[in-house]
């Protein structure tokens, strides 16, 4: 480990410069030997550093809105390729890179700052060594000796021997217990800030390999550091500790203003929407009226939980607009749309359908063959010469023979036999 930090003895310079000049703040409320005046300089040091990587977070939070943007494509590549997982990983890539999208991404503000944690490391082992470093001279090294942060040096570790505690003025047991309840907090953040990005933040319709990878996370970062916790002096934990904390709060903030699309971040989020909708009867904040302006813009293609947050509008009688806000119009009463489906004719099976042609037809042809010739016949006396008729009568024989080749004959007189 010592010569993994020394890689970045470049850093250890400005690095004790800045826990320097924050001890003198702190050192003029608590004392210059307090452990909380050291503590807080540590604590003050992660603060900075993570304002400083915002614009990382930033990149962090696009590339992951990009993978979002990506599923439906992510989804197709899936169905086509699902029994060539090597064809698979290939258009996976290739989407990537046509894309501009880096799945590693989410790794880019712990890659960031390694090279902060390392010097702190090595600025906190020389500490312990009682060797000077950077800026910290001779009677600020003497200090940083003698602080205790609930009775464990910031330069002890959960692996030092009782001599080497004795000689920093702390007992074995108070050390152990103040490390082992750092190490569970600092992978418990850990886990808890993975966790709830994994079931809260997430599109669970669309496996990736960035949520393989976000899984994985998951359940090797917390094992790593409690591994490597042991190892760690005090004031590396007070870092860590902090580091983690902040980035669960960061997470925790960005879910639940800017949720991403499909996830159950995003339903909680527009029901929170829809409440406040309901009772001012706008979309209040400038963040709400962006995220209603994305849901417009998409039109057909919105998720399952944007299209029920539109539904949920026009119940209230409200339509959303292009930018955002929201307007009165004309709601769609709850059932029509299923009651107009309903009075659609149902398709009838081809029995019916020749059943319902035989009837219909029938009565059309009787009259005209059957019924009107079979009268003309009785009417007319026999000694009437067709002449006259000509036409009208042959074809009023051939109607009554298509009638009789159609509908059911009339049986004889026995006497006209």
């Amino acid at each position: 480990m010592d010569t993994i930090a020394s890689l970045f003895s470049f850093i250890t310079t400005p690095v004790s410069w800045v826990i320097v000049q924050f001890h003198k703040v702190y050192g003029a409320l608590f004392g210059d030997d307090s452990g909380w005046a050291w503590g807080l300089s540590i604590v003050s040091l992660v603060v900075l550093i993570r304002i400083c990587l915002i614009p990382l977070f930033v990149k962090q939070i696009k590339s992951t809105r990009n993978m979002q943007v990506l599923q439906p494509k992510m989804k197709a590549i899936q169905e086509r390729y699902k029994n060539d997982k090597q064809r698979q990983s290939e258009e996976m890539m290739k989407l990537y890179k046509e894309t501009g999208t880096n799945p590693l991404s989410s790794c880019l503000p712990i890659l960031a700052q390694s090279p902060f944690f390392f010097a702190l490391y090595h600025v906190l082992s020389s500490i312990a060594s009682g060797k000077k470093i950077g800026a910290i001279n001779q009677d600020l090294l003497d200090s940083a000796r003698q602080a205790h942060i609930f009775g464990a040096p910031l330069a002890a570790k959960f692996t030092d021997s009782v001599d080497k505690l004795t000689s920093l003025d702390a007992s074995l047991t108070d050390v152990r217990i103040v490390t082992a309840l750092m190490i569970v907090l600092m992978s418990a953040s850990q886990f808890f800030t993975q966790r709830q990005l994994m079931t809260k933040n997430v599109d669970l319709t669309v496996k990736t390999p960035y949520m393989q990878q976000q899984k994985m996370l998951m359940y090797i970062f917390p094992v790593i550091f409690a591994v490597m916790g042991v190892n760690f002096p005090v004031g590396v934990l007070v870092y860590w500790l902090t580091t983690n904390v902040w980035t669960m709060g960061q997470q925790m903030y960005v879910i639940n203003q800017n949720p991403t699309p499909g996830s159950k971040a995003q339903d909680a989020y527009l029901q929170r929407v829809l409440k406040r909708v309901d009772s001012s009867g706008q979309v209040r904040g400038r963040t709400q009226r962006r995220t209603v302006k994305a849901i417009v813009a998409k039109g057909p293609d919105r998720n399952d939980i944007e299209r029920k947050f539109i539904t949920g509008l026009s119940k209230m009688g409200l339509v959303a607009q292009e930018d955002g806000t929201v307007k009165k119009g004309e709601v769609l009463p709850e059932g029509e749309g299923a009651a107009a489906k309903r009075q659609q004719p149902k398709r009838q099976t081809k029995a019916k359908r020749q059943t319902a042609t035989t009837t219909a037809g029938a009565p059309k042809d009787e009259p005209a063959a059957g019924s009107k010739t079979s009268l003309q016949k009785k009417d007319a006396p026999q000694d009437d010469k067709p002449t006259s008729a000509g036409k009208s009568a042959s074809g009023s024989s051939r109607q009554a023979k298509s009638g009789q080749r159609k509908g059911p004959q009339r049986p004889k007189h026995p006497s006209k036999k």
